[in-house]
């Protein structure tokens, strides 16, 4: 019989205590019970309002210096003032709620563009993608807009949800042929 020896396994033990302490800024979330999120600035701002908004603090962002950094030249202060951390949220909200807005008015640009006579390959080709693409996310917002008026009680189709989403694809997406279609 031969005898083996002993084997030593090393284990290295990482604390993620130090990685979560840069996760965190110290301070409290909420500041007077109110926090900034897309839902309560995109009620303050028009799709323009909102865009005016965005690119002044934008701006702001881009010309001034970083948290940290000497303020200006040999010390001075900067022309630009830093944004606060109200701003900062604030900025990073009206990015989504642009893109919200963007999105939802986009959908119903494709609505437009299809009750015009626009072919699936026009749109997909205006959007820079597919026809399918195009199509397939019309189709899922569509469904997303039945689903949010049976979800409110918005008076809607009054057929059963299934149908009545099939039903307003159809309507007003005009499925393609595949393949070979328009």
């Amino acid at each position: 019989m031969v005898e083996q020896a002993p084997v030593r396994v090393m284990v290295s033990v990482v604390s993620l205590a130090g990685r979560q302490d840069d996760l965190t800024s110290g301070l409290p979330d909420v500041h007077a019970g109110v926090m900034t999120t897309p839902d309560s600035v995109e009620r303050q701002f028009t799709f323009l309002t909102a865009a005016a908004r965005f690119e002044q603090l934008r701006t702001r962002d881009a010309l001034a210096p970083a948290t940290g950094e000497p303020a200006g030249p040999e010390g001075g202060f900067a022309e630009v003032a830093p944004l606060s951390r109200e701003e900062a949220l604030e900025l990073l909200a009206l990015g989504e709620v642009i893109a919200r807005k963007a999105s939802y008015g986009r959908q119903l640009t494709v609505r437009t563009a299809r009750a015009t006579g626009a072919s699936w390959a026009q749109i997909g080709a205006a959007l820079g993608t597919t026809k399918q693409s195009a199509w397939e996310g019309h189709a899922r917002w569509l469904e997303g807009q039945v689903e949010q008026h049976q979800r409110s009680d918005y008076e809607g189709p009054d057929q059963d949800p299934a149908e009545a989403r099939a039903a307003a694809a159809r309507a007003l997406t005009s499925a393609p042929q595949w393949p070979g279609s328009d």
